[in-house]
């Protein structure tokens, strides 16, 4: 009888062993992907993952992915690792994590430190949204003002004007140097000026106009909305929308015509004004290069 060496015997049963526990110990996804070494295209990566080849050579520039270039003819070769890596990747873009960010993490990041990353983006995410609500009152606010110009354009009515709280006042709306006090209290989303907080505010008699200025000012939300300073609110008002601009008047100064127009509407009606004329910018666009400008007006009566 032949006896066979032990050691043939055992041969393949210990290889055998050792490849269930290394398969153990590894995951059996990842000692799979060790044990096939297939490699892909970048086109086939691409098609694989549905990102551009652009964008996987992105990532390469950023050693995001490390995929072997022949040197001959340049063609990358993507592993399973690599695809792996890239799928990775995918996942904190998809949660918009910053490429910096993911190199960093690509180098180590404990659980610790992905949780504070993503407590960072969430504050991100959250100051977005709270800065997306306001955009988007401020959408609808303006999508309202195109309806009350196609309403009441040329038209006029009693009607209430809504409590403003005063922030400021500058000389007149061309008076540049003095727009750090617009700046700083107006009601804008960026910093940018615009001139919607503005609401320029005449005094006038029978004689004609007493003052001339432009005052800052915020809408008062609510009642129980804690307001500094002055409150201005008139109950009853003639209400109108008028155009200006050099499209509609040529340049010319349309004061006394306005003042004429609310005070015989006034008289009509039974009224008698007060003296005094709030004019908003509502809404500013262009005719052949010339701008059209569309005034609201409040002129409070008794």
């Amino acid at each position: 009888m032949i006896v066979k060496p032990i050691f043939s015997v055992m041969g393949k049963i210990g290889l055998l062993i050792i490849e269930v526990v290394v398969s153990y110990v590894l995951g059996h996804n990842v000692y799979r992907m060790l044990k096939d070494g297939k490699m892909y295209t970048i086109g086939q990566v691409a098609n694989f993952l549905g990102v551009s080849r652009d964008t996987l050579k992105f990532y390469e520039e950023k050693d995001l992915v490390k995929p072997k270039q022949n040197i001959e003819n340049g063609y990358r070769k993507y592993s399973h690792f690599d695809i792996y890596d890239i799928t990775t990747v995918n996942f904190y873009r998809e949660i918009d994590i910053e490429i910096k960010k993911i190199q960093e993490l690509r180098k180590s990041k404990s659980i610790d430190g992905i949780q504070s990353l993503l407590e960072e983006k969430e504050q991100e995410v959250l100051l977005e949204i709270e800065y997306k609500k306001l955009l988007l009152k401020k959408i609808q606010i303006v999508k309202e003002d195109c309806k009350k110009i196609k309403q009441f354009l040329g038209e006029y009515i009693v009607k209430e004007m809504k409590p403003l709280a005063l922030k400021g006042e500058i000389e007149h709306f061309t008076a540049y140097e003095e727009y750090d006090t617009l700046k700083k209290n107006a009601d804008s989303l960026k910093k940018a000026v615009t001139l919607t907080s503005l609401r320029r505010v005449i005094q006038f008699n029978e004689e004609g106009i007493l003052e001339d200025k432009f005052i800052i000012v915020r809408k008062v939300e609510g009642l129980d909305e804690e307001i500094e300073g002055k409150i201005l609110s008139h109950p009853t008002c003639v209400y109108t929308i008028i155009e200006d601009g050099r499209w509609s008047t040529g340049g010319k100064n349309i004061d006394q015509l306005v003042e004429a127009n609310l005070r015989k509407f006034a008289i009509e009606e039974g009224y008698e004004l007060l003296g005094q004329v709030y004019i908003n910018l509502l809404l500013t666009t262009y005719e052949d290069g010339l701008e059209r400008v569309f005034l609201e007006i409040y002129a409070p009566i008794k």
